[in-house]
């Protein structure tokens, strides 16, 4: 078997052993000759980068514990948070039942706290995965083909664009019930024009590359292409942003609570604030306990996506 390397310091003569190898290669062995993504080393020593960086490791710490503590939240604290179990107002640490106190109606603060937490995650997690999805493929594809494809998906994103994202969310929850459900929609369909233009900035630089070109002469498809090949090439910043677009999901979803057009029969940390403050300052716990919940969150997720980056994008990489 002649086996190819891609590690040749002449450009030409990369392209000469693969287009040699195209008749004794296997299309899927071809495939993974000229597929640059990561080798097996490479991942080895990007994430014993990501292992040494302390503040990727402490968001991480801080993102597993909230995350733990949403997924047991029914364990931890049975029972709807949204029942009366105590005398209102009562403050942190004054009874041994209630850690956080207790709202103005009697409330567990800390059980609405682990039950928000579910609520808030699930909005920024599944909202950046439309988000996610919907702009890879408009990106994608119009980075990859330009031409009249490309400028009708930029007219399209720019449209998006031209409205305020959290005005675009508003009009959209107050057109449907203002339920998890649409507000997920409603973020994810509103979010993705920052994923689109990321993509189909690095698909347009990455288009003619060597590794692109000898696919390309092999006779690959256009979606083998885009996927297989240029794909896993044009992820490290989009991870970056989608850590971001969580972090803004998990913002929204409380701006929208705070300002009443949340899910009324589920507990968020926005709708806590929101409730709270009219007492802010006779209680002002009741809105500073989910905010900072809200600035643990946003601040792992920030930390986890800047680790990443760092480790596995080849540019920063190859400085270290």
């Amino acid at each position: 078997m002649t086996s190819v390397s891609l590690s040749s310091a002449d450009p030409s003569a990369t392209m000469d052993s693969l287009q040699a190898a195209a008749n004794v290669l296997t299309p899927q062995a071809l495939a993974a000759a000229t597929q640059a993504p990561l080798s097996a080393p490479a991942r080895h020593t990007a994430w014993k980068m990501l292992l040494r960086n302390s503040s990727a490791l402490a968001g991480t710490v801080l993102l597993g514990f909230v995350t733990f503590v949403a997924l047991f939240a029914n364990v931890l604290f049975p029972g709807d948070p949204l029942d009366m179990v105590g005398t209102p107002l009562v403050w942190p640490g004054q009874e041994s039942e209630f850690f956080l106190g207790t709202d103005s109606l009697g409330r567990n603060v800390l059980a609405g706290l682990a039950h928000g937490a579910r609520v808030s995650l699930a909005v920024g997690a599944v909202a950046a995965c439309i988000a996610l999805t919907i702009g890879v493929l408009v990106g994608a594809v119009g980075g990859y083909f330009s031409g009249w494809i490309d400028d009708v998906l930029v007219r399209l994103t720019e449209l998006i664009q031209t409205v305020p994202t959290f005005l675009l969310v508003i009009v959209i929850v107050a057109i449907g019930q203002p339920s998890v459900e649409v507000i997920v929609l409603a973020i994810g369909a509103a979010s993705w024009p920052v994923i689109a233009r990321l993509v189909r900035a690095e698909f347009r630089a990455l288009r003619e590359s060597e590794f692109v070109l000898a696919a390309r002469s092999q006779g690959f498809s256009d979606a083998w292409i885009i996927f297989r090949e240029i794909l896993p090439n044009a992820l490290p910043p989009v991870v970056v942003t989608t850590s971001v677009l969580v972090a803004t999901a998990i913002l929204m979803e409380s701006a929208l609570s705070f300002l009443g057009m949340g899910d009324p029969n589920v507990v968020s940390w926005g709708s806590m604030i929101g409730e709270g403050r009219e007492l802010l300052r006779t209680a002002w716990y009741l809105t500073a306990v989910p905010g900072v919940a809200i600035i643990v969150t946003v601040l792992s997720l920030n930390l986890v996506g800047d680790g990443i980056n760092d480790a596995f994008n080849p540019r920063l990489r190859g400085r270290s």
